[in-house]
């Protein structure tokens, strides 16, 4: 098209637009007239008339409560970094600013000023310049539409094309711009526009509103800003990409601009004029307020001599600010995602919307002196890098009974940036504490604080805490499982010190391997992956306990549809009663707590408050209580527990007097230690180890707090201390009586057995064999003659194994025979007689053997004794014997 086509064409646009304008200013009174049926009337009234602001983007705030009950900021999080602000907490001197440099006759007009408008219109359709002239009511318009657009889209294309559309330069959308102004004006006062206008403006980069840019630039509040302040950032307004305040190197608006020519910009003293281009706008504004009369020659006189001097206060947006809290920060900003999210919306996280943009004060669990304590722990005991091996670290303590996060440390600085992360491994943007779903991590081996889960379903299963079984160290071959199958193999667990404990509450107090393995034998693994799942706990990855991924040469296998492959080889095995799956220690301290709490399980909440920017409640997400044991089986398990502070969590004590609870677990080599336990009020679990899993910390030097491997009591102790202190701790419920009953099976008959049989039928019962060496027996040499005991005894019970020798004949029974017919049997079975008389009134029985000893059916050793004792009549005396 020619330029004088396009020319005709902008002229044509004009007059419609100009007579457009002209009949808005009259439009109320023609329509009281009667007389609105001009077309130009009829084209502006079909334009949409009403415009309803939409929420703001505004940035949310996530807080903890201090001792005092005050609220202490750990993060704040925005897409636009805004505030929201009553009319009574802006300053008067910007809203005096606004309406000199941007509309003077504001309280006069009806949502356009005619001369502006016209006058920025002939800009635009002459090809020039975009113009501004559009009244504080229309600039608002158009920041209410690119708020409502762009907050539509769900991807940056989306937004951009929104964007485009609400700030297209055109005719079309001048009008609309218009009409929603004389609309608006009609269904809100002037102040309430004024205000939004100032709520809603960009003041460069992401502050968005006065009372963010009052903060960021002069770090104070819109209310207290002085008369040149309130005037330099109504300035940036006009155009906020070239006049904000805080890009010092910018050569046109910095600390030292120059010209265009590149001569610096100077006062008459010859010094640099600093942020000479806000200076000019901001002076221009002065101008006009003091034309208008909003200020003195004396105020304005001195607001021009004060140089633009911002003190900068950079607003983070991210948890990087929350400091040593900031992995508890990371938690609670997943579970907001997680949570809010609408599953039927992929494209759209409604979570991650309601952070970033939602204007939130989200309040929390945090229980800051414990928190604290926590972070001086790790910090003592626990650097953030050893050279020689990947060292990490958490603890984290949950309130027993609510599910309540109370605190969350890690032995890492807490970051999202890549740089940062490539540059030392004191970073870390991973939360060890969590599940891959709330904060990327895969877990680590508990170890043997997984045991708790077999004691429980051993007490499920009507077991008692005294009844002995058979935990010596031995190769297992075979485990009940329900959910697969019986599991058939060879196991052979170690144990530290190499021997074993026969009832459930020493092998508790010394986390005797064996032993459990022993009790897990006569159980069902499903079971006891159920018990483990009915405390909370899963695997860290998100798969079942048991599950794991499929992996190649190549790395992770994927099904048809994108998804991670599970092995189907994999399942809950015999090791896993030791700890090999890799969970998270929210998990277990979770799990703990609920063994604390009488066996009834929270799930864990970090959020006890959000409230809106309109003061409107948002409910969060809420802790789910459930029995996972009965209660008595908790107090059981609670009761075996509590003996591990007189074993292997003895260096755990806090000596506070407080009852707790607890387990120690190690992996293999010790790459992961534990100490997880619990008061009545408050759990803790304590890792530390090797992230890759690839160090034996028993075999690495002392850190400076003490040696490597023992540093999760120190931090433990030194949590819980205090946590006794504040919280305290009742007595445990003591368990009845029915768990302390010591059940008696049958020993196995196994006399003329071979060794080998006899030893195996006495294991497989329960019990533990031994060779108790030869006797004398008259069963075949070599084969089983008894055992001590015998009978019944309980399982675990170390049962003698004895072999006959062959030494042994039958003793006749010669009772009845005369005494030379007796002697004669006796001497001819092998044994020597030993012959002595017994009175006897009865004639029948003189010179008969009345009795005999040994007794006849027993056994003797050839060339014995047998004495015999033969009827005489009337007096006593011995006849001498025959030897």
């Amino acid at each position: 098209m020619s330029d004088v086509g396009a020319g005709i064409l902008g002229f044509v646009g004009m007059s419609a637009l100009a007579g457009v304008l002209v009949t808005a200013a009259v439009t109320p009174a023609l329509a009281v007239t009667g007389m609105a049926t001009n077309n130009s009337i009829t084209m502006f009234e079909n334009l949409p008339g009403y415009l309803e602001p939409g929420e703001l983007s505004q940035k949310s705030n996530i807080y903890a409560t201090q001792p005092d009950g005050s609220r202490y900021l750990l993060a704040s999080f925005f897409d636009d970094n805004r505030e929201e602000v009553g009319w009574e907490a802006i300053s008067q001197y910007v809203k005096d600013a606004a309406i000199a440099g941007e509309d003077p006759r504001f309280y006069e007009h009806g949502g356009v000023d005619i001369q502006g408008t016209i006058r920025g219109a002939l800009k635009t359709v002459t090809g020039e310049d975009t113009q501004g002239g559009s009244s504080i009511t229309q600039q608002y318009v158009k920041n209410v539409l690119i708020n409502n657009n762009t907050k539509k889209a769900s991807n940056q294309e989306e937004f951009e094309k929104a964007y485009d559309e609400a700030t297209e330069v055109s005719v079309s959308r001048k009008l609309k711009e218009i009409r929603y102004a004389i609309a608006l004006e009609k269904e809100y006062t002037k102040d309430d526009i004024l205000k939004g206008y100032l709520n809603i403006a960009g003041f460069g980069g992401r502050v968005y509103g006065i009372e963010s840019a009052a903060q960021y630039y002069y770090s104070k509040t819109a209310a207290t800003l002085s008369l040149p302040e309130a005037a330099s950032l109504i300035a940036i307004v006009n155009f906020p990409d070239a006049l904000r305040l805080d890009q010092p190197e910018d050569e046109e608006n910095g600390v030292a601009p120059v010209d265009e020519n590149g001569v610096p910009v100077v006062d008459e003293a010859g010094a640099p004029i600093p942020y000479v281009k806000n200076k000019e706008r901001r002076d221009y504004i002065l101008g006009e307020m003091l034309e208008y009369k909003k200020i003195t020659a004396e105020e304005h006189a001195a607001a021009v001599a004060t140089p633009v001097t911002p003190v900068i206060a950079p607003p983070s947006t991210g948890c990087q600010t929350a400091g040593g809290s900031a992995f508890f920060c990371d938690y609670v900003t997943w579970v907001i995602k997680r949570h809010y999210d609408d599953p039927t919306t992929p494209d759209v996280n409604e979570g991650t919307q309601m952070l970033q943009t939602g204007g939130l004060d989200i309040d929390t669990t945090l229980d800051l002196e414990l928190q604290n304590r926590a972070e001086a722990a790790m910090t003592e005991n626990v650097p953030m890098v050893d050279e020689r091996f990947d060292v990490g670290s958490v603890a984290v303590s949950m309130e027993v009974g609510t599910g309540k996060v109370l605190a969350m440390v890690q032995n890492k600085k807490y970051s999202q940036d890549e740089e940062q992360l490539n540059s030392s491994a004191e970073f870390e943007s991973i939360n060890y504490s969590t599940d891959f779903a709330h904060g990327g991590s895969s877990g680590f081996q508990p170890g043997s604080t997984f045991k708790v889960f077999t004691l429980g379903e051993w007490l499920n299963e009507g077991h008692s805490l005294r009844e002995t079984f058979n935990g010596k160290r031995r190769v297992f071959t075979s485990f009940p499982d329900s959910c697969n199958g019986t599991w058939q193999g060879s196991y052979d667990p170690k144990n530290d010190d190499g021997t074993g404990a026969n009832n459930a509450v020493d092998a508790t107090k010394y986390s005797v391997n064996t032993s459990f393995v022993a009790m897990a034998q006569q159980l069902d693994l499903c079971k006891i992956k159920q018990t483990a799942e009915a405390f909370g706990v899963k695997r860290a990855d998100g798969l079942e306990l048991g599950q794991k991924f499929e992996y190649d040469d190549n790395g992770p296998v994927y099904n048809e549809d994108g998804t991670r492959k599970i092995n189907p080889n994999e399942v809950f095995s015999p090791s896993a009663v030791l700890g090999t799956e890799e969970v998270s220690p929210l998990a277990m301290v979770g799990a703990f707590a609920g063994i604390a709490n009488n066996g009834s399980t929270c799930s864990p909440i970090a959020i006890t408050a959000i409230t809106k920017a309109d003061g409107e409640t948002v409910a969060p997400p809420a802790s789910t209580c459930t029995q996972s044991v009965a209660p008595n089986v908790a107090a059981g398990m609670a009761y075996a527990m509590a003996q591990t502070f007189s074993g292997t969590a003895s260096a755990s004590n806090t000596g506070t007097g407080v009852p707790h609870i607890g387990k120690t677990g190690t992996t293999d080599e010790n790459k992961d230690t534990w100490m997880n336990g619990a008061s009545t009020r408050v759990a803790t679990a304590v890792w530390v180890g090797s992230v890759t899993g690839k160090a034996d910390q028993r075999r690495l030097d002392s850190w400076d707090s003490g040696p490597v491997a023992t540093a999760r009591h120190r931090m433990w102790k030194s949590i819980m201390t205090l946590a006794d202190e504040k919280y305290g701790g009742a007595e445990f419920t003591q368990p009845d009586q029915s768990l302390f009953k010591q059940v008696l099976v049958d020993i196995p008959q196994v006399a003329g057995l071979s060794f080998d049989a006899a030893k195996q039928a006495i294991e497989t019962a329960g019990f533990v064999a031994e060779d108790g060496g030869q006797q004398d027996s008259n069963l075949p040499a070599g084969t089983v003659s008894g055992t001590d005991p015998a009978g019944q005894a309980g399982k675990g019970t170390t049962i003698r194994i004895f072999t006959s020798n062959g030494s042994m004949t039958g003793v006749p029974n010669v009772v009845g025979m005369t005494g030379e017919q007796a002697e004669a049997a006796l001497k001819q079975a092998g044994f020597k007689v030993q012959r002595q008389n017994e009175n006897t009134v009865d004639p029948t029985k003189v010179g008969v053997v009345i009795s005999q000893n040994p007794a006849g059916g027993g056994f003797a050793k050839p060339g014995d004794q047998i004495t015999i004792s033969v009827g005489k009549l009337g007096g006593g005396g011995d006849a001498p014997g025959d030897d």
